[in-house]
């Protein structure tokens, strides 16, 4: 039996093994572990990647957010819309600011925030003066819009930036999962005031430990960032304000400058898995992932769904395919946000989602031959056999 793991990160190692333990070597001998030039290096080239002018190295993608929120101004009795789908970061960044997590139902499609559900919770939470449509921010509430790029797969940016802009509010990009996705074309990372990215090493593009980035067009925003980073001083030993320790490593500097030249063609590798995927799975009863007519997924997850999502679980596990659940409880319903006064049913395409998703491996070095393995588990599953055609149409030879 052929074993295929979720996730194999030793074997992108062994494929940029010799170019990243020199640098490693070279960190270790100039001894800039913290910060340094390989830091700097990296964030102009994140930066420029995404079509920034600024990137600023963090911890933790988690770190990025908090950053984002803190850069605005965003505090105690604000209040910031996003998703009730997705990694608890999201909204913990916002609870860690003393602010209010506001949560606005999904698409059922793309698993992202719906732009419908955003616009009719503003205009209902809007007052109407003889001016017009004045916003819940300007009563110190609603401070911003934080969607999630999730699984690898674009928001639909201009809708959500249209109520932004109506409303007067900063849009944050989570891009955490979304690293080498596109929107109408665009590489993910500028539509918002801020972008921010994860580079734990699950993630397309991973550090060696944990890191994050902040990318922005805003010469305020980085400056305030960078502070904030470093304890609130831009200055060693003079403190503008109370700030965090958030600094990159010098080593996850380096080794993402190396790994950052490789994402585009690890992204199409991803993308050559899922639709190897699609392919294969068709005539399955599962929900395949759909890509929207303005995006350009990622891959950084491939989540399929159906009701019996626990049963073919176990089933996968216990032929040796691995999977998990991305994610299993929304974040409305989690014991933490009780005091939100959220109740099941609140949001039921977010609910229905965490009921039925299933995430199985992608990562660019899946074979041919551990693609057909989760293919013919799965379709064993629902009592379905490949025949040799569907094989050899797909392009995967029988084993």
């Amino acid at each position: 039996m052929t074993n295929v793991p979720l996730l194999d990160l030793k074997a992108q190692f062994a494929q940029i093994r010799a170019e990243v333990m020199p640098l490693i070597e070279q960190v270790c001998t100039t001894q800039q572990f913290i910060l340094g030039e390989n830091v700097r290096g990296f964030e102009e080239e994140i930066a420029r990647y995404c079509g920034a002018p600024f990137g600023v190295g963090v911890s933790s993608g988690t770190d990025a957010l908090l950053l984002a929120l803190m850069a605005l101004g965003i505090g105690a009795g604000d209040e910031v819309v996003t998703s009730p789908f997705t990694f608890f970061a999201t909204a913990g960044t916002i609870a860690r600011t003393g602010a209010r997590p506001i949560f606005c139902d999904i698409d059922p499609v793309t698993f992202n925030m719906s732009p419908s559900a955003v616009q009719t919770f503003i205009e209902r939470d809007c007052l109407t003066t003889g001016d017009g449509l004045v916003n819940r921010a300007t009563r110190g509430r609603v401070r911003a819009i934080m969607p999630v790029h999730l699984y690898g797969h674009p928001f639909d940016v201009d809708p959500i930036l249209e109520i932004c802009r109506k409303h007067k509010l900063p849009l944050v990009e989570d891009a955490c999962q979304a690293h080498g996705a596109k929107y109408k074309g665009k590489t993910i990372g500028t539509f918002g005031e801020m972008s921010c990215f994860s580079f734990y090493p699950g993630k397309n593009l991973g550090a060696c430990g944990e890191g994050g980035a902040l990318v922005t067009n805003n010469a305020a925003f980085d400056k305030r960032a960078r502070g904030l980073r470093e304890h609130g001083s831009t200055v060693r030993y003079y403190h503008d304000e109370v700030g965090f320790n958030y600094r990159m490593e010098g080593i996850q500097g380096a080794v993402l400058g190396i790994k950052l030249k490789h994402l585009d063609e690890w992204t199409r590798e991803r993308r050559r898995v899922a639709h190897r995927y699609h392919e294969l799975l068709a005539d399955t009863p599962l929900q395949l992932p759909t890509e929207a007519n303005y995006a350009e997924s990622a891959y950084h997850l491939y989540v399929v769904r159906h009701p019996r999502r626990d049963d073919l679980k176990k089933h996968l596990e216990a032929n040796g395919v691995g999977c998990a659940l991305h994610y299993p409880l929304p974040l409305h319903l989690q014991k933490c946000y009780a005091n939100l006064g959220y109740k099941e049913g609140a949001f039921p395409v977010s609910e229905k989602a965490a009921r039925e998703c299933l995430s199985l491996p992608i990562y660019p070095e899946l074979t041919d031959a551990q693609i057909n393995r989760v293919a013919e588990v799965i379709k064993d599953f629902f009592g379905k056999k490949q025949t040799s055609r569907q094989l050899a149409s797909s392009g995967i030879a029988a084993s």
